[in-house]
């Protein structure tokens, strides 16, 4: 049986469908929301919530990565942002707020360029992440593929927890003749600490990526409210789809293995709690939220949200958005709600789904009836 439409006489392509396409069926029987679990454990790493906060400036500082720690989630910090470029950034997180309001505006684009410019410095990632773990939660970073080869090992002495590499696009061979490529398989090896990278949005770069040793693989994109990747690379993966490819190489996964499971997590376009059932329903282990926490009172961004591609040096492919505040990082959380519009209490949300359907725990979740929608 073939998927793939015909696009015209020298071209076919498969149909794939967003979050906002499908929906979950109830079941027969319901629970108690009291009753139902969404615990989640990552290696030896167990959390109350399926959510890792997004290494976005915007989203997550070593205050607000703690402060999501003591709710039951992960917070993964940006060691590539500007609280390790910067002593104090707080001055610079108060100037993006107040640039331009216009998303288009080109002076904001070259203001945040500008203030990325400043390099990296090891000392700082190594306080940053001391800062976290100090509070006594799990400690994350984030790296992309090609500044891990500069600073892991900076990281990884840091007493990082759970190391991230989140790119755009991360494949498990990359090819360059000009510099050498981070080898995935190797550096997964060596490393003490469980490894999750990603993106990766289809069956193929997905069961790559499981057999370098990651513990888990970041599905999509990242970044789904702020970036304009689609427009300004054609490039672009509908999210149901996505997550259903990359738990189909999961599942094959354990088969070649013998049984290593490795954790699906969605990464970007899941801005309601709706969003975030549907990707659970489809195959995710856990939800990376960016725009949904960067509504958060706490969030660094002060209502604002960016990503590192409203920054990129050569080809900005991002903006940065105005979201609001709805709450308190908890009301965002665990609610209660204020309004009813699935912006707040996301869990509360997930576990009323959970119960309305009958299922008790995530992986049983995982087994829902979907339909795609009209």
């Amino acid at each position: 049986m073939t998927y793939e439409i015909e696009i015209g006489r020298g071209k076919r392509g498969r149909r794939a469908y967003s979050l906002d396409e499908i929906a979950i069926v109830p079941s027969r029987r319901t629970r108690d929301p009291q009753d139902v679990s969404v615990k989640w454990q990552i290696d030896a790493y167990q959390f109350d919530i399926p959510v890792l906060g997004a290494p976005m400036d915007s989203v997550m500082s070593p205050e607000t990565a703690i402060a999501l720690g003591k709710l039951g989630g992960l917070g993964v910090l940006d060691l590539e942002g500007l609280w390790t470029r910067y002593e104090d950034p707080q001055p610079l997180l108060d100037e993006i707020a107040l640039l331009q309001a216009s998303v288009v505006d080109a002076e904001t684009t070259v203001r945040l360029q500008q203030i990325y410019s400043e390099p990296i410095k090891a000392e700082l990632i190594t306080a940053r992440l001391a800062e976290i773990r100090a509070a006594g939660v799990t400690v994350a970073g984030s790296l992309t593929p090609q500044r891990t080869q500069e600073f892991y090992k900076t990281v990884v002495a840091a007493g990082v927890d759970i190391f991230v590499i989140r790119g755009t696009t991360v494949s498990a061979e990359h090819v360059s003749k000009s510099t050498e490529p981070l080898n995935l398989k190797q550096f997964i090896y060596e490393l003490d600490v469980p490894v999750i990278v990603g993106g990766a949005a289809g069956y193929t770069p997905a069961l790559h990526l499981m057999r370098t040793g990651a513990a888990g693989v970041l599905v999509g994109f990242g970044g789904g409210a702020s970036t304009t990747t689609s427009r300004a690379l054609g490039i672009r993966s509908p999210m149901a789809s996505a997550i259903s490819d990359v738990a189909a190489a999961r599942r094959d996964y354990m088969d070649e293995s013998g049984g290593r499971y490795v954790h699906v997590i969605a990464d970007g376009g899941m801005g309601s709690s709706g969003d975030i059932v549907k990707a659970i329903a489809m195959g995710a282990d856990a939800v990376m939220l960016g725009a949904a926490l960067s509504r958060a009172a706490e969030a660094p961004g002060q209502g604002w949200h960016w990503g590192a591609e409203a920054h990129h040096q050569e080809l900005p492919r991002g903006h940065r958005v105005h979201m609001g505040t709805v709450g308190t990082l908890e009301e965002v959380l665990h609610g209660p709600a204020h309004q009813a519009d699935a912006a707040s209490n996301l869990i509360g949300a997930l576990r009323r789904s959970m119960a309305t359907t009958g299922y008790s725990d995530l992986k049983e979740f995982q087994r829902v009836e979907v339909i795609v929608a009209p």
